[in-house]
């Protein structure tokens, strides 16, 4: 006689589970059998819940940015200069490192994109429009405050975005001579020099 049938973890345990074995073991050691072991579910149930990997991986991703985007909402609405949110933004939006695990994520799925349907690509996009929509708001109130100046928000965010995605891409795959110190000190010059930012506040 069969055993009790287990009950298969919340979705939410099983994108967490994926999002956990990248950062500990690296994307290549994520698999349908190896996440299975992990959450006690066969790799035929993950299919079922999923469809396919590239599904798993866009699921665990927008797991992921949810996370990321409360936090994002959270600083941006903190009281102070809109200078310093925009550096609070910088800083949740450039990898802690090399093999950074949600950068790491993104690259991959970024990959997969090339052979992805439209839906799977308008999902990115939500992703990622979510980001520009709050940065080009930022960029906005900062030149209506003076602190930046009188630029088009929606052309500066594009640009800076352009500008972290590169480097957070070379610092993600650990391209010699890039480390997160210089990304953000690259940034810093971007902000000072493209939006003709206002003086800064003296260091305490």
């Amino acid at each position: 006689m069969a055993g009790p049938r287990r009950n298969a973890p919340p979705r939410e345990d099983v994108l967490a589970a994926a999002m956990e074995m990248i950062a500990e073991r690296g994307l290549e050691k994520l698999t349908m059998a190896a996440l299975g072991r992990e959450v006690g579910m066969s790799s035929g149930h993950l299919l079922y819940y999923f469809g396919s990997k590239d599904e798993l991986l866009l699921r665990t991703l927008e797991w992921s940015e949810g996370r990321l985007g409360a936090r994002r909402r959270e600083l941006l609405a903190r009281e102070g200069t809109a200078r310093a949110r925009l550096e609070a933004y910088v800083d949740l939006y450039v990898p802690h490192g090399h093999r950074d695990p949600h950068w790491t994520l993104w690259l991959e799925v970024w990959n997969r994109s090339l052979n992805a349907d439209a839906g799977g690509r308008e999902r990115q996009a939500a992703i990622e429009g979510a980001w520009h929509r709050d940065l080009v708001a930022l960029l906005a109130e900062g030149a209506s405050r003076g602190e930046f100046g009188a630029v088009d928000p929606d052309r500066a965010a594009t640009r800076l975005r352009a500008l972290l995605d590169g480097l957070s891409i070379h610092l993600t795959i650990g391209l010699r001579g890039t480390d997160r110190a210089q990304v953000l000190a690259h940034a810093r010059e971007f902000v000072d020099t493209t939006l003709g930012a206002g003086a800064r506040p003296p260091a305490c």
